[in-house]
């Protein structure tokens, strides 16, 4: 990766703001506020972060991922305080709120495709991997990275796009959602056992899309050698030989050491190392194209850390070595346990 600054733009929507599950609830507006302090604040002046507004997305555009019976589900929530499950609520307007989470990726999306920005991160929430096609999950309403791997597909003409997740916990509604899909490779690194229960590594997709969901469980305490070694080898590795268009990055900070929902143990630099590698697969592959998306992270320290250090990655401010280096050196071996597995579809 080039040590020049890349133009990186952002996407922050206040509109998100509005989404409110209630008292003590662990996906709160605070979340944001601590972002979109961060933005304004003297940490990361240094860098070239234009922003730009997000918008609404279409419910055409939500149904290439969601089917017409859990979105109306959804509108009837329009006024009101309603438990989906028992982790995921809506306040009177969270279901515009979903709406506008799910266009700002869009947006962010179409911006680099454009050449606007050669990558983008969308600060939006509620967040969005483990909603299912049909059903809400884990705090999220839509989800909005699976919506913008289809508008690259459909609407923007990629042919092939990777979505990687690096959530402590596993993206069970994008799974489901390309689970027979061979045009998009979903790579999820998470904690395991920790909700939802899903991401075996035997977990691999069915019908043309088997091998393209590649699942790296991983044991808690996991920390920066361990995941530099997972991005810089493994999944650098897979990224290269399933050549996408784009790459699309489910943000979640909640690996980091200081987050109450997990037991990872990841710190500014391990961030700045998964994000930095992800770059250069991106630089090397498709032009540069890569937008994040905020998915976890409920600790305010561990937030701080992991978009300062994702923006820093993004703009070229570190530098890592080439995608195409050591594969696997991890001390615990929890991803060398589970390569063959992936060399049934992978040259690794």
């Amino acid at each position: 990766m080039s040590q020049s600054i890349q133009p990186t733009a952002v996407f922050a929507d206040l509109e998100c703001l509005r989404h409110d599950p209630g008292p003590g609830h662990h996906e709160a507006p605070a979340r944001l506020i601590t972002l979109l302090r961060l933005l304004q604040g003297q940490r990361l002046r240094h860098l070239p972060l234009p922003q730009f507004p997000g918008r609404l997305a279409t419910e055409a555009e939500v149904l290439r991922v969601h089917t017409e019976a859990y979105l109306q589900r959804l509108r009837v929530t329009r006024g009101l305080n309603v438990r989906l499950d028992a982790d995921t609520h809506t306040s009177p307007d969270s279901y515009d709120v979903a709406m506008h989470a799910a266009g700002s990726t869009l947006a962010a999306l179409e911006a680099v495709y454009a050449g606007t920005a050669r990558r983008a991160l969308v600060l939006v929430r509620p967040p969005g991997h483990h909603a299912e096609p049909d059903r809400p999950m884990g705090f999220c309403l839509l989800n909005n990275v699976a919506i913008a791997a289809q508008h690259a597909r459909q609407a923007l003409g990629a042919q092939r796009v990777a979505v990687v997740d690096f959530d402590a916990h596993h993206g069970n509604g994008t799974q489901a959602a390309f689970w027979t899909d061979p045009t998009v490779l979903y790579i999820s690194t998470h904690q395991a056992p920790l909700y939802p229960g899903t991401g075996a590594a035997t977990e691999v997709g069915e019908g043309a899309g088997r091998g393209r969901t590649i699942n790296i469980p991983l044991a808690a305490e996991h920390g920066d050698a361990e995941y530099d070694a997972i991005y810089g080898g493994l999944i650098s590795r897979l990224l290269e030989q399933f050549r996408p268009d784009v790459i699309l990055v489910s943000c979640g900070y909640d690996i980091a050491s200081t987050d109450p929902l997990a037991g990872m143990s990841v710190t500014y630099e391990g961030f700045l190392r998964i994000v930095g590698h992800l770059c250069n697969a991106a630089d090397l592959l498709c032009r540069g194209r890569l937008v994040g998306v905020l998915e976890g992270g409920y600790s305010i320290a561990g937030l701080e850390e992991g978009v300062a250090a994702t923006l820093e990655a993004m703009c070229g401010a570190v530098q890592v070595e080439d995608p195409r280096g050591p594969l696997v050196r991890l001390p615990l071996g929890d991803a060398a346990r589970h390569l063959h597995i992936y060399r049934d579809y992978f040259d690794i």
